[in-house]
């Protein structure tokens, strides 16, 4: 097996600096071609699916987003996630969880540190599935006061979860992994 040759970046440019940095980058392949490429530069992130096996809910919310937006389509329902912002991952999403949702969780089960877009983007995001119950709602949720996040915070029910995930109408990657993973890992929330 010959060894394996690896790209690597000869150049940068930042072309916008913002919310996030977009890059220009060239490249140099494997086979000694010189490209070009764009990346989106991103901090990691982290992303929770509370759900409560008592009520059969899982919380999950909605916000304006520009990809929805531009396509003129209703934003889908997400898992509630934000950036690290220098935080360690599982700490990070208890603040989000509470900033969101209004929810107060104590444990989260890690499932997979991804890439969320990785021919683009240098964000990873964090999984987590968090068990929860009506006492942890503690809050109204909506996100941080002055960052015009426009949160709403939806409890939906299990059996509706799995059709929407079934279905292919739970459309953000995140939270479709996260429906999956939750159907996977603890089929007993739906019994029979």
């Amino acid at each position: 097996m010959s060894a394996r040759l690896e790209a690597r970046i000869v150049s940068s440019e930042a072309v916008f600096q913002g919310w996030y940095t977009f890059f220009r980058l060239r490249v140099e392949l494997p086979d000694g071609v010189t490209a070009d490429r764009e990346l989106l530069h991103r901090d990691w992130g982290c992303a929770v699916l509370p759900y409560d096996p008592v009520r059969r809910v899982a919380m999950l919310i909605t916000q304006p987003r520009p990809g929805a937006l531009f396509h003129g389509v209703p934003s889908p329902y997400e898992a509630i996630a934000g950036g690290l912002d220098g935080a360690a991952p599982e700490t990070r999403i208890l603040a989000e969880a509470m900033e969101e949702g209004g929810l107060r969780l104590s444990h989260v089960e890690p499932l997979v540190n991804m890439w969320s877009m990785i021919p683009a983007s240098t964000e990873r995001v964090q999984l987590y599935l968090a068990e929860y119950c009506a006492d942890d709602v503690i809050g109204p949720g909506g996100g941080v006061a002055g960052e015009s996040e426009n949160i709403t915070v939806h409890e939906i029910g299990l059996d509706e979860l799995r059709e929407l995930t079934l279905s292919g109408e739970l459309t953000d990657a995140k939270t479709l992994i996260l429906a999956q993973a939750l159907l996977l890992k603890h089929p007993e929330l739906w019994p029979g």
